[in-house]
């Protein structure tokens, strides 16, 4: 990519800029396009969408700092109704234009109220000539509040006569936020994910600098050959190569292994990449505890204390709810009779059963399986009778989100959802004692 190019803005400032933000030149450039000069009028609303982990966050700040352009940020979590969210735009203003690091709480019940406060602000920090910009972190929950509140950010250059851009960032698009009267239209920037070879060169600029860049860039690209096919969230997998980097460098430390030998040094971080593959997302242990767990020796079988304490935190209902969707997917439809019904009667043994009887179903993976059978088994290894509930499928539900078991196949199919169990034996195991 070129480097950034702005007559407005300093070369340095603007080469720094683009050594934070790698990989993101070309929406950079955009917005610097769409600002213009300081004292220009920018669009007077932006809607910068994409997944998450896609870097918008992060590019909008080190974008307003490092070109230290007047700036509000703003979480709209952190500020979930309209009155804190405005309350705090106003304080953050007012703590730019005072030298003082405490400011008088301010009260804004109305966005009238707001307008005319927000005009005082600005007048009284001095800046009225250069474009303010409002940045509203996750405004997908500006859907939950008063039906004006959007529809006047929107339009707030326009309400206040000033020089301000709100810029909106959200993981949703902008079909789902238009309401239903209409608005004004923002000039929407969408922030793609991060390809491999994206993650590769932005993971690979972390590297201890005791170790060499090519050493750690071949660290990086295991990596991401174990985990980008289930997460491409930056973040994770930032905090899983600081993880696991220790013990990929094990056999250099010990002197068994040069950092050339690829083959040794991946037969010594394989075991332990499985295991973190299993609580990826679930940050059931802290940092300092997998550490220690990395130290210590024992069986590969066991999970010491992963993903074998989750169970803990799931539902009553939840748990035998996994080991039937477990059951579901590693034995045959034929043997639920002969495993499941008290008075099954007498089994024959069939030559096919014999032909297959020593191929084990773990190696040929999990089965998908319709909703009738998960529950057909749920209700043959409880106990007591369970009815079923809307609680019962809302844990079904909950389960596919925590991706312990997987949808396959559409809703809208005749014969119903069907799914398929994700987790290991030793994990249903431990949720069986």
């Amino acid at each position: 990519m070129p480097n950034l190019e702005h007559p407005a803005y300093p070369a340095a400032a603007l080469h720094h800029l683009e050594s934070l933000v790698p990989c993101r030149e070309s929406q950079v450039s955009m917005l610097l396009s769409i600002f213009g000069e300081r004292q220009q009028l920018s669009f007077p609303s932006i809607f910068i969408y994409g997944h998450t982990s896609s870097g918008k966050t992060y590019v909008m700040q080190n974008l307003l700092n490092t070109l230290q352009l007047p700036h509000v940020f703003v979480n709209c979590v952190e500020y979930f109704t309209s009155r804190l969210l405005l309350e705090e735009i106003l304080i953050q203003l007012q703590s730019h234009s005072s030298e003082r690091e405490q400011t008088s709480h301010v009260l804004c019940d109305t966005f009238n109220d707001f307008v005319r406060l927000f005009k005082q602000a600005l007048a009284s920090r001095g800046c009225q000539d250069e474009t303010l910009y409002i940045v509203l972190d996750r405004a997908e929950q500006l859907r939950e509040m008063e039906a004006n509140i959007l529809p006047a950010f929107l339009r707030l250059q326009e309400l206040t006569n000033r020089n301000v851009t709100v810029v909106l960032l959200s993981e949703i698009v902008w079909e789902l936020f238009r309401p239903n009267t209409g608005c004004f239209e923002p000039f929407t920037l969408y922030f793609p994910d991060y390809s491999i070879g994206h993650l590769q060169k932005i993971l690979s600029q972390n590297h201890p600098p005791e170790y060499s860049a090519d050493f750690y860039a071949a660290y990086i690209n295991i990596l991401l050959g174990v985990f980008y096919m289930v997460c491409r969230d930056l973040r994770e997998l930032q905090h899983l190569a600081v993880l696991n980097f220790s013990k990929y460098c094990e056999p250099v430390v010990r002197g068994e292994a040069n950092e050339r030998d690829t083959r040794k040094l991946w037969k010594n971080i394989e075991p332990h990449l499985k295991k973190a593959m299993q609580t990826v997302y679930l940050r059931e242990i802290s940092s300092s505890q997998w550490e220690r767990l990395q130290r210590d020796d024992g069986e590969p079988g066991q999970l010491k204390g992963l993903s074998a304490h989750t169970h803990v935190e799931l539902p009553y209902y939840s748990k035998f709810l996994l080991i039937a969707a477990y059951l579901a997917s590693y034995n045959p439809v034929r043997t639920d009779k002969r495993f499941f019904l008290k008075h099954h009667g007498k089994i024959r043994k069939t030559n096919f059963m014999k032909k297959h009887e020593k191929t084990s179903n773990h190696l040929l993976g999990p089965k998908p399986f319709p909703l009738d059978r998960l529950l057909a088994i749920l209700y043959s290894i409880v106990d007591k009778r369970v009815a079923p509930t809307a609680n019962i499928f809302s844990q079904i539900t909950s389960l596919v989100t925590l991706q312990l078991l997987s949808m396959v196949g559409r809703n809208d199919q005749l014969d119903g959802p069907r799914y398929k169990c994700t987790v290991s034996l030793d994990f249903i195991r431990a949720v069986a004692r």
